[in-house]
């Protein structure tokens, strides 16, 4: 009598992409632990172990909220201060951070900003902090037209890097307020952005809008800057001044920019001055143990300048 065999025996699937080997059994993706889960699960759980009348004795642990920071600020005429976005603070001091790509709602944020601060006062100065990688071009010639037409005057300055048309936005600031850091990067390139239409047409168009205007804030002959455009042009801070795109180059405030060696330490002296003033404000909400102590130290400290000099 013939019987017939079956194997019941699993074959397992060859794809990698679905399957994988945990210890010599086979699991598929879908079931591996959630390993992030089940750590802050032991956590929470060690927490309240220690228990009385099955009450936890510390609260669950909660991750940090990331979010825009925010600075105690009070408004004119307040006498007690409210914490506020610092982005609401720097607005106040009349400062335009462009710190990432411009597109249209960026731009369109920046529009508004800088009709509403020079409605507020047009006498005051606007200034613009550019770290940015530039953008499309539509929105940032927008923010060109827009400088040019503010009845406040306008100040920018490089905090980084200013790419691409963030570099032409920082040319675009009044002559003498046109700043950079020691360690700045420009770099000005044909412009690049959303076309509606012929494509050469609009880039022709935006590559003479753009030449026009850098040679008219640079001082630049309108053949050179088309050469110099015709592939990635890289600024140091030195370099940014000499060809006309700043003014200045931003320097500490407390030490003389190439001074002779009598004035060389003038700095010097005012901050160890400051320095005494905060040793002297310590010292008030020092307890007296604290106080000798201290004493002692800072005339160690000034012992071993007066060896130094």
């Amino acid at each position: 009598m013939a019987t017939s065999l079956k194997t019941n025996l699993h074959q397992p699937s060859l794809c990698c992409g679905t399957k994988l080997y945990f210890g010599l059994k086979l699991q598929s993706a879908c079931l591996r632990p959630n390993l992030s889960a089940d750590f802050y699960g032991r956590v929470n759980k060690s927490l309240q172990r220690g228990t009385r009348n099955c009450k936890p004795t510390r609260s669950r642990v909660r991750m940090m909220s990331i979010g825009t920071p925010k600075v105690p600020y009070s408004l004119p005429g307040e006498g007690t201060g409210q914490w506020v976005d610092i982005w609401n603070v720097i607005y106040q001091q009349r400062i335009i951070f462009i710190g990432r790509r411009i597109d249209e709602e960026f731009g369109n944020q920046i529009l508004a900003i800088m009709l509403y601060l020079d409605i507020i006062d047009d006498n005051k100065r606007l200034y613009f902090y550019i770290n940015g990688p530039g953008g499309d071009f539509s929105p940032s010639l927008a923010i060109y037209d827009t400088m040019q037409s503010l009845k406040s005057p306008v100040g920018t300055h490089c905090v980084g890097c200013a790419y691409s048309l963030a570099g032409f936005l920082l040319a675009a600031g009044d002559k003498g307020y046109r700043f950079a850091n020691p360690l700045s990067r420009i770099a000005l390139q044909s412009p690049a952005g959303a076309a509606r239409g012929e494509v050469d047409d609009i880039l022709n168009e935006a590559n003479k809008l753009l030449i026009t205007e850098l040679a008219k804030n640079t001082g630049q002959s309108v053949e050179k800057i088309n050469k110099d455009l015709s592939r990635v042009k890289l600024f140091s801070a030195q370099e940014a001044l000499e060809y006309g795109l700043i003014d200045r180059i931003a320097s500490p405030t407390h030490f003389k920019a190439d001074a002779p060696h009598k004035d060389a330490g003038t700095g010097l002296v005012v901050s160890q001055k400051v320095l005494y003033l905060n040793a002297l404000k310590l010292m008030i909400l020092m307890t007296f143990s604290e106080r000798a102590n201290f004493i002692n130290v800072q005339a160690i400290l000034c012992e071993d300048s007066v060896s130094n000099t």
